[in-house]
């Protein structure tokens, strides 16, 4: 079977990165075309993977205008350009696996499911969590009775305090009206997880949440504009200086780095803390998505569950604790414990991810979601796909249903 061929619009850190299936497995997928208006990082990809000059890009919208370029499109567009793209390259045929979240509000959200329905296109979102090892396990022991009925979860999501800095007060994802709220932005990971695992729909929810540190009110006595500029900058733990430079220090050349520049080099690197927007002060950015928020949800058939987003956290993976009629399962992301009641006994059981490469990301979601996306490309079935059209809908749902009870401070029915 012939490889999968791919577009790739908007190739900043999550369309390389995909688009490196395609270098790993050649046999599998190609990347043909690209469309992103950064000279850096377009000219970074064409050099990658030999795109054709006809084929490369700065508008999507000249990519979806063209002759059919690929079988399918990856759009790894901001969160607030992903309705127009989806649309377009859906009518023109291609099949689409789409960066999350879809949209930012229901409407977009809708027209895109609409569109993809209506084209009869494979479509998934990259949802990632649902497609690595561990998840898989876990979801497989849930559905063979391993603890009984499912009656409660609890999940935890720690930020961490230099990844909240990073991307959501100097980031992308730091403002409301140019990206998403914060629980769509980084969170619908998991609700759209938690969906997943209780195998049920979500029927009302709550929530509370707060922009509690990252304002001018909280700025320390001294500070400047600039972490650059700073007398107090060494007893700050979100410096800007000291965070970049010591992973220029030691050679972490990746992301963040080149989030502030595609060549991170020191004088780089300094361009961007001195003009940019990462070497801005944490406590005086545009920034206005929360900083820490909990949701609660209850699901059909008597079941509940509870999230928890923070910043303020060492970084590390989500964990999660499961409640059932027979035991109880603990999981940090890569280790499972499972409690059994009846034995009065406890499994452990390791699922770490045997890819190390960049698609090993996300515990090996980044690999699993694009082996089952080329996979359902190259031989029509959809059932490969997690994260399609009608639950990814739900899921988004649940998040936007969450937002207006964080607002108004009531119980919101989440209606499909």
């Amino acid at each position: 079977m012939a490889p999968v061929t791919l577009a790739i619009i908007g190739a900043g850190g999550r369309g390389s990165g995909y688009a490196r299936y395609a270098t790993e497995h050649a046999d599998r997928a190609h990347v043909v075309a690209v469309a992103e208006p950064r000279d850096a990082y377009r000219d970074r990809l064409v050099a990658q993977h030999n795109i054709a000059p006809e084929h490369t890009f700065t508008d999507w919208r000249d990519a979806a205008a063209a002759p059919k370029l690929a079988d399918a499109v990856l759009i790894c567009t901001q969160d607030t350009m992903h309705v127009e793209p989806a649309v377009a390259f859906a009518k023109a045929g291609y099949h689409i696996l789409l960066e999350k979240p879809m949209a930012p509000d229901d409407a977009g959200c809708r027209q895109i499911v609409t569109a993809v329905r209506e084209a009869g296109v494979q479509f998934a979102v990259a949802h990632v969590s649902r497609y690595t090892p561990y998840t898989q396990r876990l979801k497989a022991l849930l559905e063979d009775g391993a603890i009984g009925d499912i009656v409660c979860l609890q999940r935890l999501e720690p930020v961490g305090y230099w990844h909240q800095a990073h991307s959501f007060v100097r980031g992308n994802w730091r403002n409301e009206a140019h990206s998403s709220p914060m629980l769509l932005a980084k969170s619908c990971h998991d609700l759209d997880w938690i969906r997943h695992i209780m195998g049920v729909p979500c029927q009302a929810v709550s929530s509370f949440g707060s922009l509690k540190h990252f304002r001018l009110e909280e700025a320390p006595e001294g500070a400047a504009d600039r972490c650059l500029d700073c007398t107090v900058e060494a007893d700050c733990p979100y410096s800007a200086k000291r965070f970049y430079l010591d992973k220029l220090a030691n050679d972490q050349l990746g992301w963040p780095l080149d989030v502030l520049t595609p060549e991170p080099t020191e004088p780089n690197v300094m361009a961007a803390l001195r003009d940019g927007d990462y070497g801005r002060c944490v406590y005086k950015s545009d920034n206005d998505v929360v900083d820490n928020q909990v949701v609660s949800m209850e699901f059909e058939g008597q079941r509940s569950a509870s999230f928890t987003m923070t910043a303020f956290t060492e970084a590390a993976g989500r964990r999660t604790e499961i409640f059932g009629t027979r035991g109880h399962i603990r999981g940090d992301g890569r280790h499972l414990q499972i409690f059994d009641f009846l034995s009065n006994e406890t499994e452990q059981i390791d699922t770490e991810a045997t890819d190390h490469s960049i698609l090993g990301g996300h515990g090996g979601g980044d690999f699993g979601l694009m082996d089952n996306f080329v996979r359902a490309v190259s031989t029509g079935d959809s059932s490969h796909i997690l994260s399609g059209p009608e639950e990814t809908l739900e899921t988004h749902l649940m998040v936007f249903a969450a937002e207006r009870a964080r607002h108004e401070r009531r119980v919101v029915d989440v209606e499909i």
